[in-house]
């Protein structure tokens, strides 16, 4: 088990050095794009990217950590873990598949222990066309003043609430509401923003130097937040396209034991969400045919997961909070995120692992269709 737990670190910082020096030690090729800010240590904070394969591959998986910022934690260890699995490696060599890790897509909230980036957006509802009228969501404007209360805990009548909309509407609909992604509130929860922020720029420099080769592309963007402690599901992550679909569940699904879910057909944990991470591939790499899944991992239950996020929203509203209370709401986003555990780690690796491996079976296949 050492050879797993270690692969996890405890800082955003600790987290990078690992990831570039088992990079640097398995001899990959290492590209980092410093972010203009530093990190709550006052450490550099970059995204950075190894590549194991040739630069002209033609089958390319890709597996990035970080998206929303806290997440890290664990996708970081998948990361470490499998740049140091040399069984794995020359499995993906030997199907002829390159391997891009992308480490830290939102560095900044990794860092700070913050989902969003330091522009207060989720990066995975940011990636809209802002050249044209963005999404309205009605229902979380509804919400919004209950959800970010003027105190903090908030009081019982604001809880009270949230509980009669959640009893007269539903849990779905309370979690679509909030989560799905909104424009009309600059520091509110799920913000999509009015610009494509740093790590969206970022993210489309990385693709036209590492994947615009690539004739089949799949990614695996790993996740944590939703569902059971520690079960990790694959969710369809790409347009709404039966084919894709097909394909996915195909590569993915583990002859059933290992399904994948969509929220467009409502079998996922995840409500329907808007402007997310995959559509970068298509308008940065049209060339290839992509395939992907979000692996999420479960942490605690949505009503606990939500309530760090409110909780992480309020203190960055008020940067005057007490010093205790503002670690105290530290620890809990960490830990709304973050499973400090052996047991946890192990199965975040296992699970990873497997759905590594048969990304490269699907792709290998896909090059002898």
């Amino acid at each position: 088990m050492s050879g797993l737990v270690d692969a996890f670190s405890a800082t955003y910082a600790q987290a990078r050095v690992r990831f570039l020096e088992s990079a640097a030690a398995a001899g990959m090729a290492i590209e980092s794009f410093v972010h203009p800010l530093v990190g709550r240590d006052g450490e550099t904070l970059a995204m950075d990217v190894a590549r194991d394969g040739p630069a002209d591959a033609r089958l390319l998986l890709v597996v990035s950590s970080a998206c929303h910022g806290v997440e890290g934690f664990c996708g970081s260890g998948v990361q470490v873990h499998a740049l140091r699995d040399a069984d794995w490696r020359e499995a993906a060599a030997r199907a002829g598949v390159a391997v891009l890790y992308i480490h830290a897509l939102n560095p900044h909230g990794f860092s700070f222990l913050r989902r969003v980036t330091q522009e207060n957006v989720d990066l995975n509802r940011n990636f809209q066309d802002f050249a044209a009228p963005l999404p309205d969501n009605a229902a979380y404007a509804e919400l919004h003043d209950l959800l970010l209360p003027a105190r903090w805990p908030p009081e019982p009548e604001v809880q009270a609430a949230i509980d009669r909309y959640v009893q007269a509407h539903g849990m779905l609909r309370f979690q679509t509401a909030v989560t799905q992604g909104q424009h009309a509130f600059p520091q509110g929860l799920f913000y999509g923003g009015s610009a494509p922020t740093w790590s969206n720029f970022t993210l489309r420099q990385v693709l036209r130097r590492h994947a615009r080769q690539a004739r089949c592309i799949a990614w695996i963007d790993l996740h944590t937040g939703l569902g059971p402690t520690g079960h990790g599901e694959r969710i369809f992550a790409a347009r709404n396209d039966a084919a894709t679909l097909q394909r996915a569940r195909a590569w993915w699904d583990g002859n059933g034991s290992t399904p994948v879910t969509s929220f467009y057909d409502g079998s996922s944990s995840s409500a329907p969400v808007r402007g997310m991470l995959f559509n970068v591939v298509y308008e940065e790499c049209p060339q290839a045919r992509y395939t992907g899944i979000a692996m999420e991992y479960g942490t605690l239950p949505l009503p606990e997961m939500i309530l760090a996020l409110r909780a992480d929203h309020w203190l960055h509203l008020h940067p005057d909070a007490p010093a205790a209370q503002a670690e105290a709401i530290h620890r809990q986003m960490r830990d709304a995120f973050y499973v400090d555990t052996d047991a946890w780690k192990g199965q975040i690796i296992s699970q990873a692992r497997q759905a590594m491996f048969q990304a490269v079976t699907g792709l290998a296949g896909a090059a002898g269709a």
